[in-house]
């Protein structure tokens, strides 16, 4: 495992603080909103925030799961904004986004996880802004196929489930999911809207190996997803799953050009990718490049 704790050098970022960061903070804390961007201490957050981009974090900012990569509060939580839909269209329409990204923490103890929000949320912008394309990031919802259903049927331009690492591996970074189910969301979602765009996103550096990376990437590809993002592995801290290396960008460079090979729309492949980073030109690429 890596015990350096010195970033290598094509790791590292420049502290956030410009403008646009400053006013799109004031924003999200004047309406109540959270975003994945801080919950998830995102390395990207201040290149993203000055391109006036986010991802918003929706039911709240405390998870009912515990997985070991992620550094978002893990606990019970005890409200639903049923408001929270209204407001989140709201600032998209005051931010005059172009590309709006949604995701959520995990809420297990909702009997259909949060869909009903979700589907809220991309109707409510919709109304608001119709010119804005949409992308959600869903959890699993527990292999509720209906909950899956109600948020295809809002007909988000990308429906995002992240794979996040290899089957060996998924049972010790993500106890209460399942990389079957997983995979089965995405195929699911594809025959339910075959026009529509899917997207999955995993880390490397969690103890794999890399013909198991070139593994996950078939399958994803035999669930029929369209788009794909790699990324780094950063340790948020000493109680989070260990880091067992640090890739090079020749070699995400070369697992892009795998994923290329196997069929995918577009393959973001990086050092600091993230599954919503520059989602907006990843969508754009992949409607350029539509399947004959």
């Amino acid at each position: 495992m890596i015990t350096e704790r010195r970033l290598p050098a094509w790791l590292k970022v420049r502290a956030p603080g410009g403008p646009n960061y400053l006013d799109l903070r004031r924003r999200f804390r004047d309406n109540g909103l959270h975003t994945v961007c801080e919950e998830a201490h995102c390395p990207n957050i201040g290149d993203c925030w000055e391109r006036r981009t986010a991802t918003f974090m929706i039911l709240g900012d405390i998870c009912t799961r515990a997985c070991s990569y992620c550094a978002v509060t893990t606990g019970t939580p005890v409200t639903l904004d049923l408001e929270e839909p209204a407001r989140l269209a709201q600032t998209v329409e005051r931010m005059d986004l172009k590309y709006a990204v949604i995701t959520s923490v995990n809420r297990d103890e909702l009997p259909d996880g949060g869909a009903f929000i979700f589907a809220q949320c991309v109707r409510q912008i919709r109304r608001r802004l119709p010119t804005c394309k949409i992308e959600v990031l869903i959890p699993d919802f527990q292999g509720n196929w209906n909950a899956l259903a109600s948020v295809a049927a809002a007909a988000p331009d990308t429906l995002n489930h992240n794979i996040e690492t290899v089957r060996r591996v998924f049972p010790r970074v993500r106890p209460r999911g399942d990389y079957d189910q997983s995979l089965e969301l995405l195929s699911r979602a594809k025959r339910l809207e075959p026009s529509g765009v899917t997207k999955s996103g995993m880390m490397v550096g969690l103890g794999e190996a890399w013909d198991e990376v070139i593994e996950t990437m078939r399958d994803l590809r035999s669930a029929d997803c369209d788009l794909l993002t790699i990324g780094q592995y950063l340790r948020p801290s000493d109680r989070h799953a260990p880091l067992s290396k640090w890739y090079t960008p020749d070699e995400f460079d070369e697992l892009r050009r795998e994923g290329e090979a196997l069929g995918f729309r577009h393959v973001a492949s990086g050092p600091l990718v993230r599954s919503s980073y520059h989602a907006d030109e990843q969508h754009e690429a992949a409607a350029a490049n539509v399947p004959v």
